[in-house]
C-alpha cells in the first residue's frame, strides 16, 4: 500500500518531536532553576567578608620606588596597571607590567605581575601556601574549617576555575555549602568563590546553550542545528495542523 503523501512530515514530525523535547526539558529545567535561586547565592557573594580599608593615614611609598626595583631585575617595556592591596593586614602594590625578553634574535614581550611592599618598595615572592589559606579564611564569611588545598597550575575548559588567573590555590572549607575559595597566589588575592549552587548552576548553564566545550558560545554549530531543527518541527506541526483539519480534507 502506497504511503500517504503526510506520513514523512508526520514521521519526522514525531521522531524531531522526540529528539527535541529532551532538549526542550533540559532548556526548562535550568530555566526553572535560574529564576527560582538567587544569583548572589549562586556566585557565594553572601559567603564573602568585606574587603579590609585602609585608614586615611596610611603612609605609602612611590610606586616607582618598586617599578625601579622591578627593573633591577627585569627589563620592563611598559606598566599595565598598578593597584593597592591588603595582604594579610599590610599594604602591598600588585603591578602588572610588560616585559621584554630577547633570546635567539627573539624580541618576546610576556605579562608579569610582582608584589611590592607598598611601605618600603621590596619586591616580595608569590603568595605560599600557608599565606594563601589564611587569605581566603579572612574572606571566608563561615567557620573557615580546611578540607583541602590544591595548588593549580592549569586548568581545563570543563574545571570551575577556568580562565582564571595561575597558579592559584583551591582551598576548600568544611561547610554545608563546599565552598571553594580560589587565592592566585602571584596576584596575592582572591580571584573566584565556588560553592555548590554554583556548581549545579554550571552545568544547567552548559546544558542551556548546549557548549559542552566551554560553556558560553552561543554560536556553536550544535545549538544552530538544533535551532533549525525547532524550526522545521514547528513549521511541521502547523502544516499537520491545517492538512488535518475538516476544512482541508474537504477542499481535498
Amino acid at each position: 500500500m502506497a504511503k500517504s503523501k503526510h506520513y514523512y512530515i508526520r514521521k519526522s514530525h514525531r521522531w524531531l518531536g522526540l529528539l527535541l523535547g529532551v532538549q526542550f526539558l533540559m532548556w526548562t529545567i535550568g530555566g526553572l532553576y535560574f529564576s527560582w535561586n538567587n544569583i548572589d547565592e549562586i556566585h557565594g557573594d553572601h559567603e564573602k567578608k568585606h574587603l579590609t580599608l585602609f585608614p586615611s593615614n596610611i603612609t605609602l611609598i612611590s610606586p616607582t620606588v618598586a617599578v625601579n626595583n622591578i627593573k633591577e631585575k627585569h627589563p620592563i617595556d611598559s606598566v599595565i596597571s598598578i593597584h593597592l592591596i591588603d595582604i594579610l593586614d599590610k599594604p602591598y602594590y600588585q603591578i602588572q607590567c610588560i616585559t621584554a625578553v630577547h633570546s635567539d634574535n627573539k624580541h618576546e614581550m610576556h605579562k608579569m605581575i610582582h608584589l611590592a611592599d607598598a611601605e618600603n618598595g621590596v619586591i616580595r615572592n608569590p603568595l605560599t601556601k600557608k599565606e594563601a589559606i589564611e587569605v581566603a579564611k579572612r574572606r571566608f564569611n563561615g567557620d573557615g574549617v580546611l578540607k583541602a588545598v590544591e595548588y593549580l597550575k592549569s586548568t581545563n575548559a570543563h574545571h570551575e576555575y577556568r580562565e582564571n588567573p595561575l597558579p592559584a590555590y583551591a582551598i576548600t572549607f568544611d561547610h554545608p555549602t563546599n565552598t571553594t575559595v580560589y587565592v592566585a597566589s602571584e596576584l596575592g588575592t582572591v580571584q573566584k568563590f565556588r560553592n555548590n549552587k554554583w556548581r549545579v548552576f554550571d552545568f544547567l548553564w552548559m546544558l542551556h546553550t548546549m557548549d559542552y566545550e566551554g560553556r558560553d558560545n552561543f554560536g556553536n554549530l550544535l545549538l544552530q542545528i538544533f535551532s533549525l531543527f525547532g524550526l522545521f518541527t514547528v513549521t511541521s506541526g502547523f502544516v499537520l495542523f491545517f492538512i488535518s483539519s475538516k476544512t482541508f480534507k474537504k477542499t481535498h
